[in-house]
């Protein structure tokens, strides 16, 4: 794998039963960019997503992160392994703290054991306290600070992407996927929106994939695009070749979606 290259899927596929949902789909993004996966409703994005992140495990193919194969591992060591995401729907743990659901993203970097918590050695309370600290300013990052000590459940919609993002930062990756971050948002937010996007990708040294149906989200912030269709890549480029292709147009986005993106 080049070194320009972060993450690459090779020939993935994965099948339910007799349903192909993806087939053979070949990404190679580069490190430091931020990247983008369209396609209409059912096109097998998220299940893209799904298999990169450990949460499925393809039928065939390989995904190499960092030049090492990721592929069937368990999410929680994908995610040691540098690569964080947040999901369509909104999941937080809503009864705790903003600065707890941003804590417990951070403990899988955590050394010390149940052990020493349930016993707080000094060990213990010196990580934890370091914890929160880093945590704190991850939430300073994402201008959640004030509200650390709020109830995840009580944000409103915008701050609630903008924390689950932050859990994600907290676990160290060096891949972020984004999955529909801005669903939701009115044009104020989702223009809002892209400028967070580059700033977190250039504070945290991070690559960004993205699924997104906003399109001038996609067409503002990403570099480069795939789309898929029926879960078979029908193309793939810059922005402005997505832009123009026949296919993309005639399958996804349209002549009026195009006009207006």
């Amino acid at each position: 794998m080049a070194d320009d290259i972060i993450l690459a899927t090779d020939d993935v596929t994965m099948r339910f039963g007799g349903l192909a949902a993806v087939t053979d789909f070949s990404i190679a993004v580069k490190r430091g960019s931020i990247a983008g996966l369209i396609g209409p409703n059912g096109a097998g994005k998220t299940t893209c997503f799904n298999m990169i992140t450990g949460f499925y495990k393809p039928t065939e193919g390989r995904i190499l992160y960092e030049g090492r194969e990721v592929t069937g591992l368990a999410p929680h060591k994908v995610c040691k392994a540098g690569i964080a995401r947040t999901f369509q729907n909104i999941r937080l743990f809503g009864n705790e703290t903003v600065l707890e659901n941003v804590m417990i993203g951070r403990h899988l970097r955590q050394k010390t054991g149940w052990l020493q918590a349930v016993l707080f050695t000094p060990a213990y309370l010196r990580e934890d306290k370091a914890m929160r600290s880093h945590c704190l300013e991850l939430l300073d990052a994402v201008g959640l600070a004030d509200l650390a000590d709020d109830k995840a459940n009580s944000l409103a919609y915008g701050a609630q992407r903008r924390l689950e993002i932050a859990r994600a930062l907290a676990t160290d990756p060096g891949f972020l996927l984004l999955d529909e971050p801005a669903a939701g948002m009115n044009p104020h937010e989702s223009q809002d929106l892209m400028g967070f996007v580059r700033t977190i990708r250039d504070d945290f040294n991070l690559t960004i994939l993205l699924i997104e149906h906003d399109m001038k989200v996609v067409m503002g912030i990403c570099e480069h695009i795939w789309v898929l269709d029926y879960g078979v890549t029908i193309a793939q480029g810059n922005p402005e070749a997505i832009r123009r292709d026949p296919k993309v147009i005639l399958a996804y986005l349209g002549e009026e979606a195009l006009d207006h993106a």
